[in-house]
């Protein structure tokens, strides 16, 4: 199955005096890498919150961001730090005094020092409380993110298919070019011969074929011809496939160069190199696709 690696969903859900909101933007990696930020106190749940992340995706940079608004009668509070207010208003007064300064100090003068009201710790019970309301949130997420990578792979997949087409047919081009090789070895030959004896020798016509027939032999590309048409197939029903196929793909298109590498290291024909190189830029069109995908 083609998914998509990029996509972005936020889902909201209210219940219970709780506001849960759950965005999440996806890009593309080559593991699953997940990146969360969530509320103070709510850090006992990271834990079930990756997990439910991982059960829905394999692979992606994953950004999740959670935001949770406790309207409840036991929602967590703030605590003022008196002691740290206390010696930072003296040390301002101090400041003042020594040089002479005729300012008023302000709250907000004090509150820029940073950590006079920090929030209350969240009770336990009030992070499992939560949960179920966030999970749901975070499900409803994932779905969403999901259905719109599965869109945004399936024109994906559509275009792995024309390209396929492409393959496949210049697969037949040099399957078609490449039985013309022993007569193709033969008349160079005989040119060559022709040339280095003045065409003074005469030209057994038997030997001539004899050598012909083993230089084709040595340029045989049947196999690698089959092979090549074998992983077109395999790519064909991975993309079908319900499990996550990026991984796949990508060596399948590891192999497809392996191949064409080996017909053109075979080949000595201009026309069929040309094919053989229209062949492998596909090829690479096609992996910088692959690493898009899931």
């Amino acid at each position: 199955m083609i998914y998509s690696m990029t996509a972005y969903s936020v889902q909201e859900r209210s219940e219970g005096g709780l506001t849960i909101s759950s965005e999440i933007k996806s890009y593309n990696s080559r593991f699953l890498d997940i990146a969360l930020k969530m509320p103070y106190g709510y850090q006992s749940l990271e834990e079930r919150i990756k997990k439910l992340v991982a059960e829905k995706l394999t692979r992606g940079r994953i950004e999740l961001k959670i935001t949770i608004r406790n309207d409840s009668p036991n929602a967590g509070s703030f605590e003022v730090n008196l002691t740290r207010a206390r010696a930072y208003h003296q040390a301002l007064s101090d400041l003042g005094q020594e040089l002479k300064l005729e300012n008023t100090l302000t709250l907000d003068m004090v509150l820029k020092a940073g950590e006079m009201i920090t929030p209350c710790d969240v009770d336990e019970n009030i992070a499992e409380t939560a949960w179920p309301v966030l999970e749901n949130c975070l499900k409803e997420a994932l779905d969403a993110l999901n259905r719109m990578r599965k869109k945004e792979g399936d024109f994906i997949a559509n275009d792995f298919e024309k390209r396929m087409n492409f393959l496949q047919d210049c697969i037949k081009e040099i399957e078609a070019r490449s039985k013309d090789l022993p007569l193709i070895y033969q008349n160079r030959l005989k040119e060559r011969i022709g040339i280095l004896t003045q065409s003074v020798a005469e030209i057994d016509p038997a030997r001539i074929a004899q050598e012909a027939a083993i230089l084709a032999d040595k340029s045989d590309i049947s196999e690698e011809i089959t092979r090549a048409r074998s992983h077109i197939l395999q790519f064909l029903f991975l993309m079908k496939d319900q499990e996550a196929a990026g991984r796949k793909l990508n060596f399948l298109l590891q192999e497809f160069n392996r191949e064409f590498n080996t017909m053109g290291s075979k080949s000595g024909d201009a026309d069929l190199s040309h094919l053989i190189v229209d062949a492998k830029a596909e090829v690479e069109k096609i992996r910088e696709q692959v690493q898009n995908i899931e």
